[in-house]
């Protein structure tokens, strides 16, 4: 059950900020909040659609992160952040999610599950324009990207397991991903990944 909190008049946004994860920020927030609910942004889909060149890749091997797409809906974890602290998390968040401004900041509601609550969230959606937008690339090119992918803040196929295994204990089914994953891992198995975990 959500904590009670100041009421903005005729809207259910409170003083405390809200920011939904997808990816990483779902088991490495990173910031101090107050609570965390699942919760379904609408207009927006998770996918690989972003090639990374600094946190899973390189510019001369890019890797494959999550980005917020246009077009359907996605479930993820909000996290309501205390109102002192809005601007410091904020600043966090530039700075790990905009080291190369693939990403576009947005403040828009998202749904609150279970109780249906609409709140105004910080999340941030990709940039179709930027020179790393992958777009929608077939199967099995991500297999082999992720599988080879690592970079300044690790593998690229443990930002993949993680992500799946969190979404899995949580509850949250997406049965791409975990096909994705297994293909992933059986390639690092066969030695066709250059980063097999350990």
């Amino acid at each position: 059950m959500l904590s009670r909190s100041k009421k903005v008049p005729g809207n259910k946004v409170t003083d405390d900020l809200w920011v939904f994860g997808y990816g990483s920020l779902m088991w490495r927030p990173g910031f101090a909040f107050l609570e965390s609910q699942h919760a379904r942004l609408h207009g927006y889909h998770r996918a690989f659609c972003v090639y990374s060149h600094v946190h899973r890749g390189s510019p001369e091997q890019p890797g494959l992160v999550f980005g917020l797409d246009r077009g359907g809906s996605c479930r993820g974890i909000a996290y309501r952040v205390a109102a002192h602290d809005s601007s410091s998390v904020t600043e966090y968040l530039r700075a790990r999610e905009q080291v190369t401004q693939i990403y576009q900041e947005v403040r828009s509601a998202i749904t609150v599950l279970g109780n249906e609550q609409k709140v105004k969230a910080l999340f941030f959606i990709v940039d179709r324009n930027h020179h790393q937008y992958a777009g929608k690339i077939d199967f099995e090119t991500q297999v082999q990207m992720i599988a080879n992918g690592v970079g300044q803040s690790g593998k690229n196929p443990e930002y993949l397991e993680n992500t799946v295994r969190h979404m899995q204990d949580i509850g949250i089914e997406d049965k791409e991903l975990t096909l994705l994953w297994e293909a992933v891992e059986q390639r690092l198995g066969q030695g066709g990944g250059q980063n097999k975990l350990t």
